[in-house]
């Protein structure tokens, strides 16, 4: 199995190098370069491979969950935190942070739910952030009071 990933990797590493030296040159327009076959294909291949690391990923994410009861309980605990943290950014977030006219005249058309649900994602960052620094602090203190 590791040497058929090798090959593959070695196949891809080439269609890449191939796909390099076929892009467009440096002083070829805007919309020449953007049809250009060889940096579609390079695109592809990143979505391939995308989609490999990630399935990958959760697929062993998912194995190691459920080999371990413990393990299933723990994440339950943190989607149920998230899922707070989530519902408490949204409720904090008022949906008035921007004038909705003066975004209409910029060309963006949008509404007080759409503000709120930014708001929110604002919110939950900082929050997350909040959490995350307190994490770090408590676990400082604790290992310098042993």
């Amino acid at each position: 199995m590791n040497k058929i990933v090798k090959i593959i990797l070695v196949v891809v590493g080439l269609a890449g190098a191939v796909l390099w030296f076929m892009l467009p040159e440096r002083d070829a327009p805007v919309g020449e370069a953007t049809q250009n076959a060889a940096l579609n294909g390079m695109f592809w291949i990143t979505y391939i491979l995308l989609a490999i690391a990630a399935a990958a990923s959760l697929t062993f994410s998912l194995i190691h969950l459920f080999a371990n009861p413990a393990s299933i309980k723990k994440t339950i605990f943190v989607v149920v935190g998230f899922l707070i943290v989530v519902a408490l950014g949204y409720v904090l977030a008022d949906g008035t942070d921007v004038s909705i006219p003066e975004m209409a005249d910029r060309g963006i058309e949008t509404s007080e739910t759409t503000i709120k649900r930014i708001g929110a994602g604002i919110n939950v960052f900082f929050i997350l952030v909040i959490i995350a620094v307190e994490a770090m602090i408590w676990g400082g203190v604790r290992k310098a009071t042993k």
